[in-house]
């Protein structure tokens, strides 16, 4: 039987921060930290929490269909008081590594949100360098509606953007793969060499 989307499950940690007085929780997540080519995209959100503003249906992006995925983004976009979304490109990935592109990532999605939050929830186990108030959360785009709402804005973002750069680089199946290693991705690096948007530091091996 199908999990119906329970609004009090995906509210307990910003239920549990309003209680507090903290008004503008931001939710930060983000995607692409596994693929060989491609940026990472990380995306702050900061939605209105009140019960008629939800958007019913945000969960972790990679549980939902492509298509699913981009109606929500759509409604989540609409409705958030702000969003504001980053690509590290390939080459900042190489030079300072993935785990510190994400996290550089998701400090400048939180600063160039147009309302200053009063604190921030993070997905998985990172701390970040902002002067805000934060708290990680392992699994935080399933268990958060906040990050669930961010990791699905940004998948949206980054798969469109693959999908783009599939049409400029016709030999890997970006547009299947996204960037992530899959045979057919392989395949097209060990016959046609790397692209300007693979990463090095990824793809030694090939």
């Amino acid at each position: 039987m199908k999990k119906v989307w329970n609004a009090e499950e995906k509210l307990q940690y910003e239920r549990a921060l309003l209680a507090k007085g903290c008004r503008y929780i931001v939710g930060v997540d983000e995607v692409g930290r596994g693929p060989l080519a491609g940026p990472v995209v990380c995306a702050a959100v900061i939605m209105p929490l009140d019960e008629n503003s939800l958007v019913v249906g945000v969960d972790d992006s990679k549980k939902l269909s492509a298509k699913k995925r981009e109606q929500l983004a759509e409604q989540i976009k609409e409705r958030a008081l702000c969003y504001h979304i980053v690509e590290i490109d390939e080459k900042t990935i190489d030079e300072i590594n993935i785990l510190q592109a994400t996290r550089l990532g998701m400090k400048r999605a939180i600063e160039g949100l147009s309302l200053q939050g009063d604190t921030v929830l993070t997905d998985g186990n990172m701390t970040l360098d902002i002067a805000l108030p934060q708290r990680s959360v392992v699994h935080g785009d399933a268990l958060s509606y906040s990050i669930g709402a961010a990791s699905i804005v940004a998948k949206v973002h980054r798969d469109a953007l693959m999908d783009e750069y599939a049409k400029q680089y016709p030999y890997y199946a970006f547009e299947k793969n996204k960037g992530y290693g899959t045979a057919e991705h392989i395949k097209g690096i060990k016959e046609q060499g790397i692209c300007p948007i693979h990463r090095k530091t990824f793809t030694k091996n090939f």
